[in-house]
């Protein structure tokens, strides 16, 4: 299954709406740095698909720096017969770029 390119304003609108989970897979240190308010951090370096929580109904999103490392833990969700198969294209820096709001410390 191919992994879907979301684009800034589709994950704002998805987080606003209560439509996504997002999952933010860079690690401790990056993340005390920035971050998307809400985002669940699971870093890809202990990544472990089970570990991602229920999304109740909500469509799993992966965020990273730059949007490679969220294509490696959609691939790998989707390697452990999970339906995640989306990430934020281009990570925080397209989300910053974008004006969206982040969250530091």
């Amino acid at each position: 299954m191919p992994v879907h390119n979301l684009t800034p304003d589709d994950v704002a609108r998805g987080l606003a709406e209560d439509t996504i989970l997002l999952v933010d897979v860079r690690e401790p240190h990056e993340v005390a740095m920035a971050g998307i308010p809400d985002a669940v951090n699971l870093p890809l370096s202990q990544f472990d698909p089970s570990a991602i929580p229920a999304p109740a109904g909500r469509r799993v999103v992966f965020l990273c720096a730059a949007g490679v490392r969220s294509i490696h833990a959609s691939e790998a969700a989707q390697a452990a017969g999970l339906p995640y198969d989306a990430h934020l294209a281009g990570g925080l820096k397209a989300w910053v770029m974008d004006g969206q709001e982040i969250v530091r410390g």
